[in-house]
C-alpha cells in the first residue's frame, strides 16, 4: 500500500516562499496523477494543485494560480509544491495523494503564514 511523507512546511512571513516535498513509498507513483491538498483551521480539505503522470499537465485552484507550482520527479517517487508570494490564508496542513485518492493519507506538513 502506498504511503506518503510530506515535508518542508514551516513558519514564513507573508510574501515569502516555501517548497514542499512529498515522498511516496510502498508503491511507485509514476503512473498516477498526483495532487496537493490542504486543510486550513476549521475548513474542509481542498485540492490546490494536480500534476499528470508525465508531468506535462498541471492544474491549480484559482486561489493559488500564479503563485504555486507543482512538479514531480518520478525517479525519486517524489512530488513537489513550490509556493511563492504566500498569504496568511495559505495557512494550513498540506497533504499529497494520488488521484483518485488513496485511503492512506500522510501526516501532512504545517504551513503557517504570518501577516
Amino acid at each position: 500500500q502506498v504511503q506518503f511523507v510530506e515535508s518542508g512546511g514551516g513558519l514564513v512571513q507573508a510574501g515569502g516562499s516555501l517548497r514542499l516535498s512529498c515522498r511516496a513509498s510502498g508503491s511507485t507513483i509514476s503512473a498516477n496523477t498526483m495532487a496537493w491538498f490542504r486543510q486550513g483551521p476549521g475548513k474542509q480539505r481542498e485540492s490546490v494543485a494536480a500534476i499528470s503522470a508525465s508531468g506535462l499537465t498541471t492544474n491549480y485552484a484559482v486561489s493559488v494560480r500564479g503563485r504555486f507550482t507543482v512538479s514531480r520527479d518520478n525517479a525519486k517517487n517524489t512530488v513537489y509544491l513550490q509556493m511563492n508570494s504566500l498569504k496568511p490564508e495559505d495557512t494550513a496542513v498540506y497533504y499529497c495523494n494520488r488521484v483518485p485518492v488513496s485511503a492512506s493519507w500522510g501526516q501532512g506538513t504545517q504551513v503557517t503564514v504570518s501577516s
